[in-house]
């Protein structure tokens, strides 16, 4: 049986976070607060965040019990297969992402990676995705969408790459998924408007799961009319052009 192909009896959970400073209640499940309470071993992306978001979810916990290694950019690739070394010895670990789920647009999927190679079970656990919050709310092909991550800086490069998820788009009638720093929000919008279709949709996810929540989907020449804010605010954008 499957369950029997893994190699260790410690587990890898993925444990999501909240997407902003929301109650962690209004978006993480009972389990994930229970199984959180259980586990001292804790890979993470920033170690001052992820206290205080497990101060919040478990304000009893003992945070000095906590063995907390960091993954983040400064990581060297040789040092990740010893974060599961607790594992091996059949302790549980938990991989929180720096907010929303483990894995998806995160480092941490690196780290998944190796669980599956070294033979150690991945344990998925339900939470906030900003991706795909944003595409449940957006009206658009949720039979079919693509996630991109970030766009290129570089003015002719995003130009190119925008006029080319447009026709993508269009010949596979697929949503076209992609995020950008905070404080470069306005710019992709105006990017946006002024190198797509018209008629193609574009909807902006923003602050989502947090009090300031909104989720628009309008033709392009449409937001070319409205005024919004989107300065810092974490957001998610995603085309569609009929085919």
């Amino acid at each position: 049986m499957a369950e029997n192909a893994f190699k260790y009896s410690g587990r890898l959970f993925l444990i999501p976070t909240t997407l902003g400073n929301e109650n962690p209640l209004d978006v993480i499940p009972e389990k994930v607060k229970n199984i959180l309470e259980g586990l001292n071993d804790l890979i993470v992306e920033n170690e001052k965040t992820a206290r205080r978001h497990i101060k919040q979810l478990l304000p009893e916990k003992n945070q000095q019990a906590l063995n907390l290694q960091s993954l983040n950019k400064f990581t060297e690739a040789i040092e990740l297969p010893t974060f599961l070394n607790a594992c091996k010895k059949g302790l549980d670990i938990g991989l929180m992402s720096e907010a929303g789920c483990p894995g998806v647009a995160d480092p941490g999927a690196e780290i998944v990676k190796i669980a599956h190679r070294e033979g150690i079970q991945v344990v998925p656990l339900v939470g906030p995705s900003s991706i795909l919050l944003a595409m449940m709310a957006s009206g658009m092909n949720g039979q079919c969408f693509s996630f991109h991550g970030y766009l290129p800086i570089d003015k002719k490069e995003r130009k190119q790459e925008i006029k080319f998820l447009e026709r993508l788009s269009a010949e596979k009638n697929q949503a076209q998924i992609f995020i950008e720093t905070p404080y470069r929000n306005n710019k992709m919008l105006e990017d946006l408007v002024q190198n797509l279709h018209p008629e193609t949709r574009i909807c902006v996810a923003c602050d989502l799961t947090l009090a300031s929540e909104f989720v628009i989907t309008k033709t392009a020449s449409d937001w070319k009319k409205t005024k919004t804010d989107l300065h810092k605010r974490p957001a998610i954008f995603i085309i569609q052009k009929e085919f």
